[in-house]
């Protein structure tokens, strides 16, 4: 009789069957709380979406995307401008790295001779406080804004998506590569600085071989998310699948935009399989 009314009890009482199911519960309704004005002020009303005519404004709309268009010429173009946002999202994600690898390194403190002996020096921590707001800087622009500049800049074509990527990008590889530095091992790297190495050495055979799985899983990342940032790049002139993209859609030609659509999926795929592949080879 006592098990049956213990089990009764705690299958009956939510915070017997689970000790945190009461702070769960208060967190989800202050969540709740906390979002309902942002819904409200953003309009949010998924409802609209099942209202009759506006269903009927959807299916009409995707009608228009069937069948794709196959016809061999727009492939061949439709083959060569995907080169072109890869090459675009390459050559930008390149040019990032070179920027942001010394951003980097200048503005960690893993790296950093004159903290070994307890609080850094004044002069290295004013450097390091100006570079983290150059990187601020550079990511809080947007891609497409550096794009809009530099349209005017070097005109239209892919040059103008390569220089808005590397600039946006760089902000955030060296923002991201500092935090991937600063929460590592630390040790290894204190004790080289400490026995008389350089920095360049304790980066290359300390903090590098420490963080490589991560840096390199952040940097795949982001070369997809160019991938991705190249063709919005291409609605403003800057070449690529975008640029194909919104010429069709000005024609309302539905059948060439779902043909892109499926190709720009594949590269996203492409991309993650690439990324798969590096993270295993590096385990």
């Amino acid at each position: 009789m006592t098990t049956v009314s213990v089990s009764a009890v705690v299958n009956k009482d939510p915070a017997l069957r689970d000790p945190a199911w009461t702070r769960r519960v208060f967190w989800f309704a202050v969540a709740c709380v906390l979002l309902w004005p942002a819904l409200v002020s953003t309009e949010f009303r998924p409802w609209v979406f099942f209202e009759k005519e506006n269903l009927k404004v959807t299916s009409r709309f995707l009608a228009e995307f069937f069948p794709p268009a196959l016809s061999p010429e727009f492939l061949a173009l439709v083959a060569r401008e995907a080169w072109r946002t890869v090459a675009i999202a390459t050559a930008g994600t390149f040019l990032a790295l070179l920027l942001a690898i010394p951003l980097t390194l200048l503005s960690t403190t893993v790296l950093s001779v004159s903290s070994l002996a307890g609080r850094m020096h004044a002069f290295p921590f004013v450097i390091r406080q100006l570079i983290r707001w150059l990187l601020i800087l550079l990511r809080s622009v947007p891609e497409l804004i550096w794009a809009l500049v530099f349209v005017r800049v070097v005109g239209l074509g892919p040059a103008a998506g390569v220089l808005a990527i590397a600039l946006t990008y760089a902000g955030m590889l060296g923002k991201v590569y500092g935090e991937i530095l600063e929460s590592g091992e630390r040790e290894p790297a204190t004790a080289l600085l400490r026995n008389g190495a350089g920095r360049m050495q304790t980066f290359f055979f300390s903090i590098l071989p420490c963080n490589a799985k991560e840096l390199t899983s952040y940097t795949i990342y982001r070369w997809e998310c160019a991938i991705r940032a190249s063709t919005v790049l291409g609605f403003v002139g800057a070449g690529g699948l975008g640029q194909q993209m919104d010429n069709s859609m000005r024609m309302f030609n539905g059948s060439e935009v779902a043909t892109m659509l499926i190709v720009f999926i594949l590269l996203v795929g492409l991309a993650d399989l690439l990324s798969t592949w590096m993270r295993r080879a590096l385990q």
